[in-house]
């Protein structure tokens, strides 16, 4: 009869090795019994041995994480040129910048929110970063009501005004009716007529239209989500884990 020990059958089980080792044990010439009798012999070593499933989820973990780096970053080359320069997108920090972070962000998302400060303390710190932000609404009819207040704000009044707008929207507590976003723009000295009419108009449809479809080019599904260096990076970043990025950044460049 045909038998593998438990060892070596639990680990080709655990490993995702099951199917080429039973080819290469040709189990389908097996009798019943003799599968029967292989079957247990690996779960028995399991029931053992739990460890070592473990371990192999972690592996299959790593191997899955490395997969979605490499596809990622194989996204973001082949779209970089309007990930960084769209040509309508606001661009902040320092525009002459070595490096490019790129962030889509929705004004009525939490860990957007959070990375905010974050964000800002790391170009001001830094000095040398250029901060590119893609207006991505994906949070219900209030992140997009402020969002096409904030890319209305830009094309009718340019880029400090929309600087200024979007930092007060991402520190709204109120829901950005026309009320509240007639208040904002009286209040930062801009014309609110002029900005309340044309954030239906297509250029500013246009605008979140491009940028939506990016987004669904590199697979990006939530919000705040980072591009640095080539790499996506998916979700709120602490400022000193973006600060690693950032260095190794520079490092792979030099």
């Amino acid at each position: 009869m045909i038998r593998l020990s438990q060892a070596a059958a639990s680990a080709a089980l655990a490993f995702g090795l099951l199917s080429s080792a039973a080819q290469a044990l040709d189990l389908k010439e097996m009798t019943p019994a003799e599968r029967a009798a292989f079957g247990e012999e690996v779960r028995a070593y399991l029931l053992e041995n739990p460890e070592v499933i473990l371990e192999a989820v972690n592996l299959l973990e790593q191997r899955q994480a490395a997969d979605e780096a490499a596809r990622d970053e194989a996204l973001v080359a082949a779209n970089i040129a309007e990930i960084e320069n769209d040509g309508y997108s606001w661009v902040g920090g320092n525009p002459e910048g070595d490096i490019t972070l790129v962030e889509f962000m929705d004004y009525r998302c939490g860990y957007c929110r959070k990375a905010a400060p974050e964000v800002a303390e790391l170009l001001a710190e830094d000095g040398n970063i250029r901060w590119v932000v893609k207006e991505f609404p994906i949070l219900g009819e209030a992140s997009v009501l402020s969002s096409r207040f904030a890319v209305a704000t830009k094309q009718i009044a340019g880029d400090d005004a929309y600087k200024s707008v979007h930092e007060a929207l991402m520190t709204m507590t109120g829901e950005p009716g026309e009320v509240a976003l007639r208040r904002l723009a009286d209040g930062l000295g801009l014309d609110a007529d002029a900005i309340l009419a044309r954030m239906d108009s297509e250029e500013v449809t246009q605008e979140l239209r491009q940028t939506r479809a990016l987004a669904q080019q590199l697979s990006i599904s939530g919000t705040p989500t980072f591009v640095l260096g080539g790499e996506l990076l998916r979700g709120y970043l602490p400022k000193d884990q973006m600060e690693i990025v950032v260095k190794e950044v520079r490092k792979n460049r030099s």
